[in-house]
């Protein structure tokens, strides 16, 4: 539906601007997924298509590929983004007009190494999801010196917009603040909260530490513990336990990722600690994995935050926005969210929301 709304804005305004989340890789990895090749039954463009995609496509026909490199987190370190990989590399391929290499690091020096080696290699498009919000005004300048376009997907930036063509992404601080919300809605007695925070300085534990932080400076609620897993279950795991072991109160977890929240899990079971819908520990998670939602339909879990993955489509509309002539006007496109309750969910919620 999203992909139908998108196109049909490009196809009456000729503009648009377009939305992500997190275990961690030590290094940089590159990966050339799509050598450049031509074929006599290329595609060509659908008479139904805007002129700007036409364009695209007969570049493509033509054997001009377009040259992207592509700079993501570990596609292993969560459900999350191995779905946000799979659909980036189904996009960006021969058969789509695109030549794409990727390389993936949750550490920002090995980004901006991979992002100078993308200028070294010719790319005419730079697509990044940030490990850190911070430190890329120099290279992104370094990328527009050299022609080169810049596309954000998942994460936002603190940059000049001037560096990027448009930002495709979540609203954290939204996915936070709804969380938030809802847990303030449930009216209990007291708040003793276990924070597991996803890797430090990314823009989805920014934006959702950020929300309950508020929370506990304004509502008087207590943080037992706030520590990062760095998305990673058994770090959560060990970090839960740590408390259980101490003996010290509490009755939340709220997890910025459903590993996480999986890892917490893990622990009060071990424990036999009930936890979800009339138990004694309300469990949060975000990502919205399919088998996280089965938690909330099962009532094991109580709350899961939406994070969609699949910028792909509409970077590629965008890509044949700017291939054909065409303005971007908008910065930022921000990808509808919401959240998931244990006690209204369904299965129907389950089969189409989960990732």
């Amino acid at each position: 539906m999203k992909k139908k709304v998108l196109a049909t804005l490009l196809a009456t305004t000729m503009v648009f601007g377009l939305a992500a989340c997190g275990n961690s890789s030590d290094s940089a990895s590159t990966d050339t997924a799509n050598d450049a090749a031509t074929t006599d039954d290329a595609a060509t463009a659908d008479t139904t298509a805007t002129d700007d995609a036409a364009a695209a496509d007969d570049s493509a026909s033509s054997g001009d590929l377009i040259k992207v490199g592509i700079i993501n987190n570990d596609p292993n370190e969560s459900g999350y983004r191995t779905a946000n990989d799979k659909s980036m590399k189904e996009m960006f391929t021969a058969e789509n007009g695109y030549e794409a290499s990727f390389a993936y690091s949750l550490k920002n020096d090995e980004q901006i190494t991979a992002a100078q080696k993308f200028i070294q290699d010719g790319v005419d498009y730079l697509l990044l999801s940030a490990a850190d919000v911070s430190g890329w005004d120099s290279v992104l300048q370094d990328v527009a010196d050299a022609g080169v376009r810049v596309i954000l997907f998942d994460r936002t930036i603190d940059a000049d917009e001037s560096l990027y063509e448009a930002s495709i992404v979540s609203d954290m601080a939204k996915e936070g603040e709804t969380a938030v919300t809802w847990l303030k809605d449930q009216g209990l007695d007291e708040y003793n909260i276990i924070h597991l925070q996803g890797v430090m300085g990314s823009a989805a534990q920014v934006g959702r530490s950020g929300a309950l932080d508020e929370a506990v400076k304004n509502d008087g609620w207590k943080l037992v513990t706030q520590q990062t897993a760095e998305w990673n279950a058994e770090k959560a795991q060990q970090i839960v336990q740590s408390v259980i072991d101490s003996g010290e109160k509490f009755n939340v977890i709220y997890a910025e990722s459903d590993d996480m929240a999986k890892g917490a899990v893990a622990a009060l079971d071990k424990a036999n600690i009930s936890h979800g819908v009339g138990k004694d520990v309300v469990v949060m998670g975000f990502d919205c994995n399919k088998w996280a939602l089965e938690e909330l339909l099962n009532q094991n879990w109580n709350y899961d935050g939406q994070c969609n993955p699949f910028q792909a489509t509409y970077i590629d509309e965008v890509i044949k926005t700017i291939e054909g002539g065409g303005e971007v006007a908008e910065k930022t496109i921000i990808m509808d969210e919401k959240g998931f309750d244990a006690t209204t969910i369904t299965q129907d919620d389950v089969d189409s929301y989960g990732i």
